[in-house]
């Protein structure tokens, strides 16, 4: 690090779990995080100003006036632009040092996989069911720590999934893929915006601690908050043995 980093990461670097060991693990980590809406928006922005060397933002959607309610990382001047586009620009703004790869296409199939292979952590930060099973298939594939999250009206959830740990339950132990799903959007229901604030720094928090091997992960914890009465839960994860997406672990 130079005298510039020195002074840019200076209070992370004052706080002994982390410093200055951790700040030069985030600085050489690669993380891909994959949605640059509600959840990815703030999630990118903390990882941003926390160093990390290479962040990969994917996200086939474009900027819509709708967004701007919660989608801190836009702005009106970047309508119509694509998401991927206008996060690589603010991040860059934030910490030119970052490297931002922009994928402006939903990822899938192989080159979903090879995305996840060559990250060290992995966001759910997408608002799909079927595209949060498929990350979790590359992640347990290739063995790679998968830091999730959820928001929706007043309610939000964040775990992580780390593919390092046999004794780790995946995303499908607990939600458990089905043709007929129930897809629930914030464009039908709503969402507090401070609340995709809330739960995708959790999501950076976690990232950053898995980076540096600090403190302990939600690894086999459910962290559930209820916006309106601001109150947290933790509920207790069990890896699922007959779970056919990592039952053979």
């Amino acid at each position: 690090m130079n005298d510039q980093d020195l002074l840019r990461y200076a209070r992370h670097i004052l706080l002994n779990e982390l410093g200055i060991e951790g700040q030069e693990k985030l600085l050489q980590a690669r993380v891909l995080i994959v949605g640059a809406g509600g959840l990815g928006a703030p999630a990118s922005l903390y990882l941003a100003g926390a160093g990390v060397g290479r962040i990969t933002l994917a996200d086939d959607d474009v900027v819509e006036l709708s967004n701007l309610q919660r989608q801190i990382i836009h702005t009106t001047g970047r309508l119509d632009q694509a998401k991927a586009k206008s996060g690589k620009q603010a991040l860059h703004a934030l910490n030119p040092s970052v490297q931002v790869d922009a994928i402006v296409r939903r990822l899938m199939g192989r080159e979903l996989e090879d995305a996840v292979a060559q990250a060290d952590i992995v966001l759910d930060c997408c608002d799909n069911f079927a595209t949060r099973h498929a990350i979790n298939r590359a992640c347990v594939l290739h063995r790679k720590p998968l830091v999730s999250g959820a928001a929706i009206r007043f309610a939000g959830q964040v775990s992580v999934y780390d593919m390092r740990d046999d004794a780790s339950p995946c995303y499908h132990c607990l939600f458990p893929e089905a043709d007929e799903a129930d897809e629930v959007s914030c464009a039908t229901t709503g969402v507090l915006g401070p609340l995709v604030g809330i739960i995708g720094s959790t999501q950076a928090a976690e990232a950053i601690k898995l980076i540096t091997g600090m403190g302990q992960s939600l690894t086999g914890r459910l962290l559930c908050l209820d916006a309106l009465t601001m109150q947290w839960n933790s509920i207790g994860l069990k890896r699922d043995p007959g779970c056919p997406v990592c039952g053979h672990r």
